[in-house]
């Protein structure tokens, strides 16, 4: 059974290779050289829904898109695109929910602020400042340069930098919303940070924006959600890939539960089922 799931997760993530080739070409046409160490990419292989042999399967068989060339230092590549893509090719996902958003009759933000808004959504029973929830009202009005356009002279006065602070949040943003689940580790992302122009702390980031991003701490591993893709815990709009992993993900669980209730005394059985419920959480 388990290796049925990874057959199937094998082929849910063939299936979508024109997708991922896009993902790919908009992770590139977000750097500021519109380029990207090989490393950094391998980091989010799995994130990004690549087949393990993505170099081969997406890169070799995409030339007309993907260029890789030697890195001046010693045993690197970069992986650059072939052709200059128009600022306007793309659309960022936030985009797309300023539009849907104000279509609602219900619409959530002020829709002669729309145009620079982002989605933001706490945790019930937060508590929100006046001072705090003014702040975030300012926040949204303020214009940046979108993710997929060029950045140009760097300013730095105030409201420049308070631009390039809410380009980085931005590009985070649209990072995460190329990823199969969503979620990213921090060390990850952070392999990115220079390539797209990002010069603040990107945890102190996810941090001063808690209405955007979750950061979740487990030991030394911080991992950042987009709050706005997940509802009770669960994807809201979930792809065949992420599907699959959690079928097997499920299995993994079962099997543990079952190893367990083998080393268990009858009387503590019972608790295998918490057990279980306890790790998939953790997971």
């Amino acid at each position: 059974m388990l290796l049925s799931k990874f057959l199937q997760e094998a082929e849910a993530v063939n299936a979508s290779l024109p997708v991922v080739v896009n993902r790919l070409v908009r992770l590139l046409s977000m750097s500021t050289s519109k380029s990207l160490p090989l490393r950094a990419i391998f980091k989010v292989w799995r994130e990004l829904g690549l087949p393990d042999d993505f170099e081969d399967s997406v890169i070799s068989r995409n030339p007309q898109l993907f260029r890789l060339y030697d890195a001046p230092e010693p045993n690197t590549h970069v992986l650059k695109l072939v052709d200059e893509i128009p600022n306007n090719h793309f659309t960022a996902a936030v985009e797309n929910w300023r539009v849907t958003e104000c279509c609602k009759d219900d619409c959530s933000v002020d829709r002669t602020e729309m145009q620079f808004s982002f989605k933001h959504q706490y945790p019930p029973g937060m508590w929100l400042s006046k001072s705090f929830r003014a702040k975030v009202k300012e926040w949204q009005r303020l214009p940046y340069v979108g993710p997929y356009e060029e950045l140009g002279e760097k300013k730095r006065s105030k409201a420049g930098l308070m631009g390039l602070e809410k380009r980085s949040v931005a590009i985070v943003h649209e990072f995460l919303s190329l990823t199969v689940e969503k979620m990213v580790e921090v060390e990850k992302i952070s392999h990115f940070r220079k390539c797209f122009g990002i010069d603040l702390n990107i945890r102190d980031l996810f941090l001063d924006h808690p209405g955007i991003f979750y950061l979740s701490t487990k030991g030394k591993r911080h991992t950042v959600f987009l709050r706005e893709a997940y509802e009770r815990g669960r994807l809201i709009d979930p792809d065949p890939v992420y599907d699959v992993r959690r079928k097997l993900l499920d299995i993994v669980i079962l099997g543990r539960c079952r190893s367990l209730a083998a080393k268990l005394k009858p009387g503590e059985i019972g608790r295998v089922e918490e057990y279980g419920l306890q790790d998939e959480n953790n997971d």
